[in-house]
């Protein structure tokens, strides 16, 4: 059996500031056709699952590029047309092939093409044929267009959110696809519109106990799988929205069935699915309050994971204007502070303007004296899955007992290891704020003694009303 593999990925912000353009890939994962190195990079789940089930098998695994961008604005027409048709060209050279296994996003979105991963799973088909299996994996923060379902034999969705199951799915993506091979199974699939668009948060009622028990439906009475696509609400595309997709034996009429009750039970509780987002100054005024610390605060509207720059400092401004001391701040994007940084050296004190360099979402640049706590080239932190997420060179710099930590590779919080690779210690801290929306979740609470979604502003706005769509299809609540 000869398996091929790629990965192209990247989460689009089609109303963001900044392009992805193919320096965005570079930096943040690019390896040619047969040269993934030996730890799973993020989007490449499928890739590493098919490595680790191929041992000790008569398979031929040949790996194409593994491509994946730090989500951002509209990808440049150059950019995934260069990579889209650096995959085809080495799904050509691997021919003939028996199963195609693609890692994608899912909310891609560059110039000219509203679904780019339908447009490179069409193409891909139309290489390989119809006797192929083609299996793909996408992040639940998916635009679940009918092209990559019609195109694809299976799509598998990660369930968590934060998404910790990169590679759970990546093999049951892997062995669905073998089955359907070797003729074991014969998958019918249903799509279910939810006509909504939400955040579910996996980590909290009502999402975890939905997912424990989609899960414990699979395998069983002919259902093989079962995925809930989020949507992407900062996507404006045709697509865009909550779904539910339905693998079942040989019985369409049973995954339709499936599909629309869970979905119709998502839609009986989307009311519940907010955690309540207070502004800056009552987010700061209700950690101050909190008895125990530290308290986290989730800047989620300068998501760097959701297409936000992560250079505002409407938080760490209020926190310097109001006093507050013990609060550590990160990551803040701004590679120029980090270079003069770097020249002054650790112990120094200048003055120096951080954030605000983007654009209006990132409000104004902020001027302090600052101390220079630490310095490090090329840091990185723990990603989701295991996975590393480089930050780039890095400082920890500090201002009346306000901490920040300024990176120069783009990238949102993950792990703790994001503040105590510079010595700072989480039972000394009163607040932290992390520039994420959920994905710190799995590592922060933790430590956490009580953990705040923060309305600021920002490209990743939860006032999805004030966006000026013009694509998306309505209605379409809260719309």
């Amino acid at each position: 059996m000869i398996i091929f593999s790629a990965t192209l990925a990247t989460e689009t912000n089609t109303f963001g500031p900044l392009p992805t353009g193919l320096e965005a890939f570079k930096e943040r994962g690019y390896y040619p056709a047969g040269t993934h190195p030996d730890e799973m990079q993020f989007f490449a789940g499928p890739l590493w699952a098919a490595r680790q089930r191929a041992m000790g098998k008569d398979w031929t695994l040949k790996e194409g590029t593994v491509a994946g961008a730090m989500p951002s604005g509209i990808t440049t027409r150059h950019a995934y047309e260069t990579l889209r048709d650096e995959i085809l060209g080495d799904l050509r050279q691997a021919l003939p092939v028996d199963i195609v296994l693609l890692g994608l996003h899912g909310a891609m979105v560059a110039d000219g093409y509203d679904d780019c991963e339908g447009d490179l799973i069409a193409r891909v088909r139309d290489i390989v044929g119809a006797d192929v299996v083609i299996g793909v994996e996408l992040d639940p923060h998916c635009h679940l267009s009918q092209a990559k379902t019609d195109g694809a034999d299976l799509v598998v969705l990660y369930k968590e959110y934060p998404h910790t199951d990169v590679l759970d799915r990546a093999f049951e993506l892997v062995d669905l696809c073998v089955a359907r091979h070797e003729g074991r199974i014969h998958p019918t699939h249903a799509v279910f519109d939810c006509r909504q668009i939400a955040m579910m948060h996996t980590s909290r009622e009502p999402m975890r106990g939905f997912v424990d028990r989609i899960q414990a439906m699979e395998g069983r009475d002919g259902v093989l799988s079962i995925s809930v696509a989020h949507g992407f609400p900062w996507g404006d595309t045709p697509d865009m929205g909550t779904r539910v997709l339905v693998y079942t034996e040989s019985n369409q009429a049973q995954a339709a069935e499936l599909a629309q009750r869970l979905g119709e039970e998502i839609i009986g509780f989307r009311d519940q699915l907010n955690p309540g987002y207070p502004g800056v100054d009552d987010a700061l005024d209700q950690a101050l309050a909190h008895g125990e610390a530290p308290v986290v605060l989730a800047d989620s509207a300068d998501n760097a994971g959701g297409g936000a720059p992560s250079d505002s400092t409407f938080v760490l401004r209020r926190a310097l204007e109001r006093g507050i001391r013990d609060i550590a701040i990160g990551p803040l994007w701004d590679p120029v502070a980090v270079q003069i940084c770097f020249e002054a050296g650790e112990g120094a004190r200048l003055a120096l303007r951080v954030g605000g360099k983007i654009a209006p979402v990132s409000g104004q640049p902020l001027d302090a004296t600052w101390t220079i706590h630490k310095l490090r080239r090329n840091a990185a932190m723990t990603g989701l899955s295991g996975t590393v997420a480089p930050m780039g060179d890095s400082a920890l710099i500090e201002c009346n007992g306000v901490f920040v930590v300024l990176n120069s590779t783009r990238t949102q919080a993950f792990d703790v290891d994001l503040f105590t690779q510079f010595g700072l210690d989480h039972g000394q801290l009163r607040i932290i704020v992390v520039k994420s929306s959920q994905h710190f979740h799995a590592s922060f609470s933790k430590v956490a003694r009580k953990i705040i979604y923060v309305e600021s502003p920002g490209a990743v706005t939860q006032d999805l009303k004030s966006l000026p769509f013009k694509k998306i299809r309505l209605p379409k609540w809260p719309f």
